[in-house]
C-alpha cells in the first residue's frame, strides 16, 4: 500500500489558507503555458492563419523594412506638388492647419523633380539613386495614420498600435512563419546606437513567446576594420572552446528540464534555453555573415559608406543567410526631424539613397529580390506650409500623418507604379487612403498569412498585427 506523501507547511497554506489564490494564479500559469505549447515551432507547417487558396502561392520569404526615423518630407522626395510652386509664399487654403507647432505660408521644395525610368515616375534629386530603381519600386503616396508625434507614431509603424506593449511586425513574422536558418536569429535590427526615439519596444515580442524579439546589432562605422568579432559583443568565447561550451550548455539543459518537469514549463523559461542555444551556433555563423569585408570591393563601393550602407550591406548578407525579417534604422533620436531647414535633408538623404539603391541592385543580383518585401519609409510626413518660431528656424516643416509616402519592392510587388494620393499641396490623402494597418496586412499577405488569423491570446483577448481593420492591397500585387 503507498504511503501518502508528506504535506510541508507551503503546500498546506496552499490548499488551505490561499486556496482561491493559487486557484487564479494556476489559471493565468495555465494560460501561458497553452501559448507556450502553440508558439510557432523553428520551421512550422501551414496553420489555422495562413492562407488556403490553391491558387496563391507566398509571394515572398523575407522582409527588410528600411527606416528613416523622424519623418522624411514627402513633398521634397517622392511626392511633387507643382501647385506648391505655384502658390509659394501665399497662405494655405482653408486657413492655419491647426498642427503641433507655429506655422506659416506655404513653401515650395526647394529641390528639383525628375521623371525617371520607362514608368517616368518623379523623384527629388535627393535620391537619384532610387529614381534609377523606379522601375522596380511602387511608390504608395497616400500613407496616413493618426497621431504627429514621433514616439506613437513610431510604434503604430512598428507594432501597429499606438502606445508601447505590443508584438512587432518582425516578431509577428516569425512566430507565424518560424526561422529558416537556426544558427542565426529570425529578426535583426540593425541601427548604430540604441535607442532609436523609443528604442527597444519598436522590435519587442511583447506577449508573444520571448524568443521572437529582435536581435540588435550595431552597424556604427567607427570600427573602421569591420570585424564582427568587435561587432558583436561576446560572440567568441575566449576561455572556453565549443565542446566546453557544449557541455556547459547540456548541463544547463538538464537542470531547466528537470526544474520545467517538476514546475511545469513557462515561455521564459523556454525562450532563455532557446536563445542560449541559438547564441551557441551564431559563434560559427555570425561572423561569417556579418563580416562584410568578405564582400568584393566593387560590391562595398555600389553600397557607399555610413552607417545606412553598412546597414544594407549587412541586411543582404542575412538574408541570403536565411534570416526571416531584417529592419535598418538610419540612426538614434530623431535625425529626419528637420524643423528649422528642411535643406538638412541633403545629408541624410546622401547618407541613403545610394544604399537604398544599391540593395534593390544587389538582391537582384543574388537572385533574392523576388522573395524579399523591400519597405521604405518614416512614421510620418511633413507639412507643405513652414514651420515658425524657434531660434535658427527659417525653412523648416512641422509633422504630417495625414498624408505622406513610403515606398516598397521585390516581394510580388508591382515596380514602376504609384498608388494613391495626397491634395494639390501634400496635406491630406485624398484618393486611395492607406492606413499603417494596410500596409502592414499587404505584407503579411505576402508572406502567404491571412493577416485577420494571425493572433495570439493575451489577457482575454485575441490581438492581432493589424489590430481590428487593416485590408490587403491587392492592386500593388503582382
Amino acid at each position: 500500500m503507498l504511503k501518502p506523501k508528506p504535506i510541508d507547511r507551503r503546500d498546506a497554506l496552499k490548499r488551505i489558507g490561499g486556496g482561491f489564490a493559487f486557484m487564479s494564479f494556476a489559471s493565468m500559469l495555465g494560460e501561458q503555458i497553452a501559448q507556450a505549447e502553440t508558439a510557432a515551432p523553428v520551421n512550422p507547417g501551414p496553420d489555422q492563419y495562413m492562407l488556403k487558396d490553391p491558387k496563391f502561392k507566398p509571394k515572398a520569404k523575407h522582409v527588410i523594412f528600411l527606416f528613416m526615423n523622424g519623418g522624411l518630407s514627402h513633398i521634397d522626395s517622392f511626392d511633387p506638388k507643382p501647385m506648391l510652386t505655384k502658390f509659394d509664399g501665399q497662405p494655405m487654403p482653408g486657413g492655419d492647419l491647426g498642427h503641433e507647432r507655429k506655422t506659416g505660408k506655404l513653401m515650395k521644395s526647394p529641390f528639383e523633380f525628375k521623371k525617371y525610368g520607362k514608368s517616368g515616375i518623379e523623384v527629388s534629386e535627393l535620391f537619384p539613386n532610387v529614381g534609377e530603381c523606379i522601375d522596380d519600386i511602387c511608390v504608395v503616396r497616400s500613407v496616413f495614420t493618426e497621431i504627429p508625434n514621433h514616439e506613437p507614431a513610431l510604434i503604430m509603424m512598428n507594432t501597429g498600435a499606438n502606445v508601447a506593449g505590443r508584438p512587432s511586425m518582425g516578431s509577428w513574422l516569425t512566430y507565424g512563419l518560424g526561422t529558416i536558418n537556426k544558427d542565426l536569429p529570425g529578426f535583426v535590427v540593425l541601427c548604430p546606437q540604441v535607442p532609436t526615439t523609443v528604442g527597444p519596444p519598436l522590435w519587442s515580442s511583447a506577449f508573444l513567446p520571448p524568443i521572437h524579439q529582435a536581435t540588435y546589432v550595431s552597424s556604427d562605422t567607427k570600427q573602421k576594420d569591420f570585424d564582427p568579432y568587435k561587432l558583436i559583443p561576446d560572440i567568441h568565447n575566449e576561455r572556453f572552446d565549443m565542446k566546453a561550451q557544449r557541455q556547459e550548455l547540456d548541463l544547463i539543459k538538464k537542470l531547466d528540464d528537470m526544474n520545467m518537469a517538476e514546475n511545469q514549463s513557462t515561455p521564459q523559461l523556454e525562450a532563455t534555453i532557446g536563445s542560449m542555444e541559438t547564441a551557441y551556433r551564431m559563434q560559427t555563423e555570425a561572423p561569417e555573415v556579418f563580416d562584410v569585408r568578405k564582400e568584393s570591393a566593387a560590391t562595398i563601393k555600389m553600397y557607399g559608406e555610413g552607417s545606412t550602407a553598412r546597414g544594407c550591406l549587412t541586411a543582404a548578407r542575412l538574408i541570403e543567410k536565411g534570416v526571416r525579417v531584417v529592419q535598418v534604422y538610419y540612426s538614434q533620436g530623431d535625425p529626419w526631424d528637420h524643423h528649422a531647414d528642411i535643406l538638412m535633408h541633403r545629408k541624410n538623404a546622401k547618407d541613403s539613397d545610394q544604399p537604398f539603391a544599391a540593395l534593390v541592385k544587389d538582391l537582384k543580383a543574388r537572385g533574392l529580390f523576388d522573395e524579399t518585401i523591400i519597405v521604405c519609409g518614416s512614421e510620418f510626413g511633413r507639412t507643405p506650409v513652414v514651420e515658425l518660431g524657434g531660434a535658427g528656424t527659417h525653412n523648416g516643416r512641422d509633422h504630417n500623418p495625414h498624408g505622406f509616402t513610403m515606398w516598397l519592392a521585390g516581394g510580388g510587388i508591382k515596380g514602376g507604379m504609384t498608388y494613391g494620393a495626397t491634395d494639390d499641396f501634400g496635406w491630406k490623402v485624398v484618393d486611395k487612403p492607406v492606413h499603417v494597418h494596410d500596409i502592414h496586412a499587404t505584407i503579411l499577405y505576402l508572406m502567404g498569412i491571412e493577416h485577420t488569423k494571425l493572433t495570439y491570446r493575451s489577457s482575454g483577448r485575441d490581438y492581432r498585427l493589424t489590430d481590428v481593420s487593416g485590408k490587403v492591397i491587392h492592386d500593388i500585387i503582382a
